[in-house]
């Protein structure tokens, strides 16, 4: 099935980008939330997309007028009767994402696609609320939805191959790369991601560097930016709900370090309130330091040694765990960790880097780290496998990847 139509619900920041996104694809979308001041909102946001697009020399402000043309609001339902494809985007909560997919099963054309941009959240517990769990599937934009190339796709246990190969065909056509994952908590990105950052946290929790120190050996290493900024750009209530969601999926390995949880109950989220790992807004008044201080008085972990491979090999480990299972391919999940949080280009994704490092090295490291740090660094049982087989990286020509 061809798409010709687009339905967004949900016109806060993600939707309306994604709104765009389809409009500047040359597709007619309707950005819908549940007020039409909220809509119009919405409609504002993409307007500036395309007024910063034209403020560059990137469009001129008739071809700008011309894609803004391609998009309309409504207020509920009725607006989406004929759309082929509707990506909720509301918050990220189960059952208002729920009740959106039953209404819009209700409402929607019966050959028409529901999508979800959850980050985390079971699509299969999502398409149960409909009659149509065939037509329902996961698709995952990145934050900013106008600049990350990456889509993730994501079927159900019901989902039909047919609606996932339209939605493949679909993302390609707004210009964007399509990955498809098998569900599992936190999907593929976020799932390393947390890995990554969690431990960036903990670190800091348990006195190894300071946040600074941490930012700047990620940086020379070549992430775009440091782990605390994410964080904080990301929102780190947001963070922690995935977090969450991941620690009740996958048990100890992924339990959220105590200091992130503290400063969600500071209510210190980030840029988006001015306060989190960094100040945004005011004079540093030494909160965080106080907060830091406490949770390493209630944990007694002080001193852990640190190296930028406490980080990155949390994320590798967890690579090989989503490789084993079948989540992705080692390609894809390489592509998608370049194109999704802008893992260095010229290392080519966290299995590469292993290859490169060698398997063997890797393996021991993380031995030593679940002996001092923790039962959370316990290795893959592939990576035991691939050194008994000699598929130990790129030196001996076999590691993920063949040489």
């Amino acid at each position: 099935m061809y798409i010709y139509r687009v339905g967004v619900v949900g016109a806060g920041t993600m939707g309306a980008q994604i709104a765009q996104v389809v409009s500047y694809a040359g597709l007619p979308v309707v950005l819908t939330d549940v007020t039409m001041d909220r809509a119009q909102r919405g409609m504002e946001i993409v307007r500036r997309i395309y007024h910063a697009r034209v403020e560059r020399g990137k469009m001129t402000p008739e071809q700008a007028e011309e894609k803004m043309l391609l998009v309309s609001t409504g207020s509920d339902f009725t607006a989406l009767q004929d759309v082929d494809l509707v990506i909720e985007a509301v918050s990220e909560n189960l059952a208002l994402k729920r009740q959106v997919l039953h209404d819009l099963d209700a409402g929607c054309a019966p050959g028409a696609i529901l999508a979800s941009n959850t980050s985390a959240l079971s699509i299969s517990a999502l398409s149960a609320a409909t009659r149509r769990p065939g037509k329902v599937l996961g698709l995952h934009f990145f934050n900013p939805a106008y600049a990350m190339p990456l889509v993730e796709i994501i079927p159900g246990l019901a989902t039909d191959p047919e609606t996932v190969n339209d939605v493949v065909s679909f993302a390609e056509s707004i210009r964007k790369l399509p990955i498809v994952v098998r569900e599992c908590a936190g999907f593929l990105v976020n799932r390393l991601l947390m890995s990554y950052l969690n431990e960036a946290v903990l670190c800091v929790q348990e006195a190894a560097a300071s946040c600074k120190d941490i930012e700047q050996d990620m940086i020379a290493f070549g992430m775009p930016v440091g782990p605390f900024a994410l964080l904080d750009t990301v929102g780190l209530d947001i963070s922690y709900d995935v977090a969450r969601i991941l620690f009740e999926s996958y048990g100890p390995r992924m339990a959220p370090a105590a200091l992130l949880a503290e400063l969600v109950k500071a209510e210190r989220f980030g840029v988006k309130n001015g306060h989190g790992f960094y100040e945004y807004e005011g004079p540093d008044t030494g909160m965080l330091e106080r907060l830091i201080e406490k949770v390493r008085h209630e944990t007694g972990h002080r001193n852990t040694p640190w190296k930028p491979t406490r980080l990155l090999f949390a994320m590798v480990n967890e690579a090989v765990l989503a490789l084993q299972e079948g989540v992705a391919s080692a390609r894809d999940i390489d592509l998608a960790m370049v194109a999704g949080i802008g893992f260095p280009k010229e290392k080519e994704g966290p299995l590469h880097y292993a290859d490169a490092l060698g398997i063997d090295t890797v393996l021991a490291e993380l031995e030593l780290y679940a002996r001092t740090l923790g039962e959370r660094f316990w290795p893959a049982p592939m990576l035991r496998r691939m050194v008994a087989a000699g598929f130990t990286g790129s030196t001996a020509g076999r590691g993920f990847f063949t040489y």
